[in-house]
């Protein structure tokens, strides 16, 4: 990647695609094409002092490229429907599959590199594990529309016979990090912990509903955002062999642990409360995720991971606190 590149990135106004788009500034990369659903309001204030070329709307991307042809070197594709409460399922097929082939096709047509944002979701229960290898794909059981979608997207990828360049399909575990405040009830439990203690003193926690688990004890694979870009760029940059790789720290920790770090970071007694899971999400809640991370490593990418108590305090301390913005 040159600092003249031309690069893509949609899904830019959110969470994960703010940040690559800072990230890819700070690093002196402005030659950027922001593609996204920019009427969303709340989302505005990602952008704010990011420098690129175009914000193009999502649905006009194409035309636009078709009278751009030649133009652009390498293309980030983080735009999603994200919503896992989301039950319609033609809403993430229409985005999360549907459009995602057809960047597929623009950058197999155009020999444009391609990352794109596949989900641990993918994984449902982890019956199979969280090893990102190709022969567990297609027997993967999603427990939403979201994650079968972002499944079916892969499924799909590994069938073709032409191919980008080069393509990397990242599952991302649960990333948590600046730049995710428009994001409601999706928010990462780090950020709505912080509310919670700043306006009640306390925290609520989902109880567990599955008796191989105590209250808080639920574990997730919990990945700061920086280093989820850092994997981004270092694969665009790298392009090593293609195919789905992992984004986590491959070292799960526990929502209990979580708090603690935020309590911690704020020189506050733990309080925390116990609450039922919502109905909604229940039956399809993961109470254990961790990746695995040998694929990403065997790569060749070495930098090391931030902890989980690393990353909440930078996030709390230098963004939550003044609601800052990367």
């Amino acid at each position: 990647m040159q600092k003249n590149d031309i690069i893509v990135v949609t899904g830019a106004a959110g969470f994960i695609g703010s940040y690559l788009t800072g990230y890819l500034n700070h690093l002196g990369f402005e030659q950027l094409v922001l593609v996204d659903d920019f009427s969303v309001e709340k989302k505005s204030a990602n952008l704010k002092n990011k420098k690129f070329l175009h914000k193009i709307h999502r649905e006009q991307f194409f035309e636009w490229q078709a009278s751009h042809a030649g133009l652009i070197n390498y293309i980030f594709h983080l735009g999603a429907r994200t919503d896992t409460t989301e039950m319609d399922y033609a809403v993430h097929k229409k985005w999360n599959l549907d459009y995602s082939k057809r960047i597929w096709e623009l950058c197999t047509e155009n020999n444009i590199p391609l990352v794109y944002a596949s989900s641990a979701a993918t994984y449902g229960n982890g019956e199979l594990g969280y090893k990102d290898s190709h022969d567990i794909i297609s027997s993967l059981h999603p427990l939403n529309p979201y994650g079968v979608s972002k499944n079916e997207f892969d499924i799909w990828a590994l069938d073709q016979k032409t191919t980008p360049p080069f393509w990397a399909g990242l599952k991302f575990f649960n990333v948590f990090g600046p730049n995710e405040y428009h994001k409601g009830r999706m928010a990462s439990v780090i950020m709505h912990s912080y509310n919670q203690i700043q306006t009640k003193g306390q925290v609520k926690l989902f109880k567990s509903h599955n008796p191989d688990y105590k209250d808080g004890e639920q574990i997730r694979d919990f990945i700061y955002v920086k280093d989820v870009v850092s994997i981004c760029v270092w694969l665009m940059q790298n392009q090593p062999e293609s195919g789905l790789y992992n984004t986590g720290t491959g070292k799960a920790r526990t929502f209990k642990d979580l708090v603690k770090a935020i309590f911690t970071t704020l020189n506050l007694p733990e309080q925390i409360e116990y609450i039922d899971t919502p109905l909604d999400i229940r039956d399809k809640y993961q109470y254990f995720t961790e990746a695995d991370m040998h694929k990403l490593r065997s790569a060749g990418y070495n930098e090391p991971f931030y902890s989980l108590e690393e990353g909440v305090k930078d996030y709390v301390n230098n963004y939550l606190k003044e609601e800052k913005y990367f």
